[in-house]
């Protein structure tokens, strides 16, 4: 099982250096992977969890695959909505090939409905948008040779229903986000329920889970997977390999945008989980 990390590319306490300093950091502790967020117009409902400034995520991969030689990059999630479907399929074709086959492509359909109004992107729509334009995308990678660059691998995140159907259509993987461990259980039988029933491959699995270290243990019911002791941790590492995730994912940032200008204590939380799981 590989193991990647979710950077913060937004907040206060972010620019390049700090961005340079998380993708240098993250390999060299031997992670496999690095990904970051998508928002396009930093809106009132978009500012409240993730304010400015916030680097759009095609341009910044591109300038860390330059300053990284290992890590795969990746999106966590690109809004698939926002974007015309040729442009997202170019860049991310440009990106790949930039990057010797490093790309990433976690998707999801958004969920700020004014960073919707702010783009003339139909909110209400934004299911079948995305549909419409990961099948484009797929088409034009197979049978446009300019965009080709070898296989992209896509990720479909979203934690009901649509989007385990819509993995199951478009996606080699399923990339639920920060879920409680009784919670995915059910889920991924599900997934396998849907895939049986549209005929089609059950995707991998390869979960976003926060990284949340604390001194005593961490009860309730609540518990989401990730957040707790090092023991805690390392035992819901081991759940998620037997739940058959390929890749997991850890989130450091809890939410606070103060914690952006504090990366150092994200570093050190990775550092322990280095230090204890092969990497």
């Amino acid at each position: 099982m590989r193991i990647g990390v979710n950077v913060p590319n937004f907040g206060p306490g972010t620019d390049p250096g700090v961005l340079r300093r998380w993708a240098q950091t993250v390999e060299a502790l031997g992670y496999d992977l690095l990904m970051i967020s998508d928002h396009v117009v930093v809106t009132p409902d978009v500012a409240e969890q993730y304010p400015a400034p916030f680097y759009e995520p095609f341009t910044t991969l591109s300038w860390l695959a330059g300053v990284t030689e290992r890590v795969r990059l990746g999106t966590s999630v690109l809004i698939v909505p926002y974007r015309h479907p040729l442009l997202m399929a170019r860049m991310a074709a440009n990106l790949n090939r930039l990057s010797g086959g490093r790309l990433v492509l976690g998707v999801g359909v958004g969920w700020a409905r004014q960073e919707f109004g702010a783009l003339g992107v139909p909110f209400d729509r934004r299911g079948r948008l995305t549909d419409e334009h990961l099948q484009a995308m797929r088409a034009a990678w197979e049978d446009e040779d300019d965009y080709r660059s070898g296989p992209i691998p896509i990720w479909v995140g979203g934690n009901g229903d649509a989007g385990l159907r819509r993995a199951v259509r478009f996606g080699e993987a399923w990339h639920p986000l920060r879920m409680t461990l009784p919670w995915l259980r059910g889920a991924v039988s599900r997934l396998t329920a849907i895939a049986e029933e549209l005929e089609r491959p059950v995707p991998a699995l390869t979960p976003r889970i926060v990284l949340r270290l604390t001194d005593t243990p961490v009860t309730g019911p609540e518990r989401r997977a990730g957040e707790g002791t090092i023991g805690q941790v390392l035992e819901d590492l081991e759940e998620l390999r037997a739940l058959g995730s390929e890749t997991v994912v850890l989130d450091p940032f809890d939410g606070d945008p103060a914690e952006t200008l504090r990366p150092t204590t994200a570093w050190r939380a990775l550092a322990t989980v280095a230090d204890h799981v092969p990497l």
